[in-house]
C-alpha cells in the first residue's frame, strides 16, 4: 500500500475538521499524512487497518525467521533438535 497523495493535509486542516477527516478514515481505510509547516509529521489511520498492517508484520517476520531457519539448515548450522530440547528444559524448568 502507498500513500495517496490527495490525503495530505496540514495538521491545522485535521484540528478544526476532525470529525469529517475520522469518517473518511473509516470509509476509506487509506492513510492520512499530516504536515506541520508544510513537511510530513505524522500518519494517521484508522484502528481495524491498522490491525491488519500489524497481523502482516508479524506474519512477514515470521515468514523471515521461518526463511533464515532453513537456510542455517541447509548450511548445516545450528544444533542437534534433542540438544536444543535439553537446552529449553533447563532454561524454563521444564520437566522431562
Amino acid at each position: 500500500m502507498s500513500l495517496n497523495l490527495r490525503n495530505i493535509h496540514p495538521l491545522s486542516d485535521f484540528q478544526r475538521s476532525a470529525k469529517a477527516f475520522l469518517t473518511t478514515l473509516k470509509d476509506t481505510q487509506a492513510p492520512i499524512v499530516l504536515t506541520v509547516n508544510g513537511k510530513a509529521a505524522v500518519v494517521v489511520q484508522d484502528a481495524e487497518s491498522y490491525q491488519r498492517l500489524l497481523e502482516r508484520i508479524e506474519l512477514l517476520e515470521s515468514l523471515a525467521g521461518i526463511r533464515k531457519s532453513l537456510d542455517e539448515f541447509e548450511q548445516h548450522q545450528g544444533m542437534p533438535l534433542d540438544e536444543a530440547f535439553v537446552q529449553l528444559r533447563q532454561k524454563y524448568s521444564i520437566p522431562d
